[in-house]
């Protein structure tokens, strides 16, 4: 019989292993009694468990739930009764990313209460901070497609078209965002907090998970100017004078401060951020891009530059955290994906290419209705955006050789909207946003479905077929 066993990688201390159990079975498992059946709790061979029974009247199966509190969390399934010519293996599949999700939650609950400690060894240490509006435009703006920086120029036509006229006006843009684009590496570097280096290469991250209640009250009687304070002081009695970083000197640092911390509740990692850029580098065949880190605990990443050899990195502390290495160096292939292959300026290519027949061959259409023809337009580039983005994800699967991880590390950062896409009465619209990015459902859908090694002759063309039948299955074609 079909048995299947997983692993669900999680951030959590051992602190709060046990908590998790209790989150699923108050959040997810009761509030649900027509599908899951015989909740028991047991403690044996000095781990918790979490046992039920996963039901389907309506199909008629059944499937016996383990869940042990390690890390990482380890789970067990084993069909009970299943229907003749029944495939529950597709069931079973998706009953695992409801748990991911369930633990995603929970994680995210425990993150609003957890003291975050970063370095960059031999850096000036910069505070973790939530992202200022400046960061967040920068990636949004620089990273990856570069889509958004069109649409701020449609109100700069305006104001260059009544200055300028409209060839020379045309011109200008053009060449202003051709300027941007082959100098937008250098401006994202510009925002970041720290440059990865190969003699800095290492990140340090220091977590105290926190009870909630706790977190608040310190936070309310030392305030944010404290903490850095505490963090300057563990970095000088640690990296400064050429030693570890290690949870008992962040230990006694609380302490100064009558802080008392949990020793179950601390979780600490270094990243040599570096090493893993090199190899995903090496792996792609392109010249070591620059790597910048961003102290903020939102995960992203993003990549830009003029050429698959002249382009930069940026990663955010929050990445590290969520992620292993193993993923964040698929993430870091998807980046590569974009380097490779010169999305930026092909992006470029195509909405000036737009921008020049709007005034010109597509003009009389323009003036019948201008707003109806920016929303089509747009509609349509970002469609085309999606194109690249599913093709960074194969040339990652491609070049890197590891789908199914990637798929985990987008489950895990965008575990918000794969929940909301999976309940969705339709997914057209996840499909017409103004996103460049495919519904995240399908990104991972399609990367478990792939088999290593791949060889694709053509990655664009291949996911850009992939996309196209994606879109029809939302439509309800097959």
């Amino acid at each position: 019989m079909y048995q299947k066993n997983f692993a669900i990688k999680t951030e959590l201390s051992s602190g709060h292993l046990e908590e998790a159990l209790d989150f699923i079975r108050e959040y997810y498992l009761l509030p649900q009694p027509e599908y899951f059946h015989k909740l028991n709790k047991a403690f044996k061979n000095g781990s918790s468990y979490l046992s039920f029974t996963a039901v389907n009247n309506k199909e008629k199966w059944e499937v016996q739930v383990e869940i042990q509190a390690a890390n990482p969390v380890m789970v067990k399934m084993i069909p009970v009764s299943i229907p003749a010519n029944f495939d529950i293996s597709q069931k079973m599949d998706l009953l695992e990313e409801e748990l991911l999700i369930a633990v995603q939650v929970y994680e995210d609950t425990i993150r609003l209460a957890t003291l975050y400690f970063a370095w960059v060894e031999g850096d000036e240490i910069i505070p973790e901070a939530p992202p200022t509006r400046r960061k967040k435009a920068s990636f949004r703006i620089f990273g990856s497609n570069m889509i958004l920086i069109y649409i701020l120029f449609f109100a700069v036509n305006i104001v260059l078209f009544l200055s300028l006229g409209i060839i020379m006006a045309i011109i200008a843009i053009l060449a202003l965002q051709l300027v941007i684009v082959l100098s937008s590496h250098k401006i994202l570097l510009r925002t970041s907090d720290w440059k990865i280096s190969k003699e800095n290469p290492r990140v340090h991250i220091l977590e105290y998970q926190l009870p909630v209640e706790d977190y608040l009250q310190f936070q309310e009687k030392f305030g944010k100017d404290i903490i850095m304070k505490m963090k300057d002081k563990i970095y000088q009695r640690s990296l400064a004078v050429g030693l570890e970083p290690t949870c008992k000197l962040g230990e006694d640092v609380f302490e100064e401060y009558g802080f008392k911390c949990n020793a179950d509740l601390k979780v600490s990692k270094v990243v040599d951020v570096y090493s893993i850029v090199e190899e995903a580098a090496d792996r792609f065949g392109i010249n070591m891009p620059q790597v910048a880190l961003s102290n903020t605990m939102i995960p992203n990443a993003a990549a830009t530059g003029p050429s698959p050899n002249h382009g930069l990195v940026l990663i955010t502390t929050g990445l590290l955290v969520q992620l292993e290495e193993d993923e964040i160096l698929s993430v870091i292939g998807h980046e590569m994906g974009h380097l490779s292959g010169r999305d930026p300026l092909i992006l470029f290519s195509i909405i000036s290419l737009e921008f020049i027949l709007r005034f010109s061959i597509l003009y009389p259409i323009v003036a019948l209705s201008p707003l109806i023809y920016l929303i089509f337009a747009l509609g349509v580039i970002f469609f085309i955006a999606k194109f690249f983005e599913t093709r960074a994800d194969l040339l990652s699967a491609m070049k890197i050789g590891q789908p199914q991880v990637l798929a985990e590390a987008l489950r895990k950062i965008g575990y918000q909207r794969l929940h909301n896409e999976r309940i969705a009465p339709t997914r057209l619209p996840a499909w017409v946003n103004f996103d460049p990015h495919p519904p995240i459902y399908f990104r991972i859908d399609r990367l478990m479905k792939m088999e290593t090694p791949l060889k694709v002759k053509d990655p664009l063309l291949k996911s850009a077929k992939d996309v196209l039948q994606g879109f029809k299955r939302s439509l309800g074609i097959k």
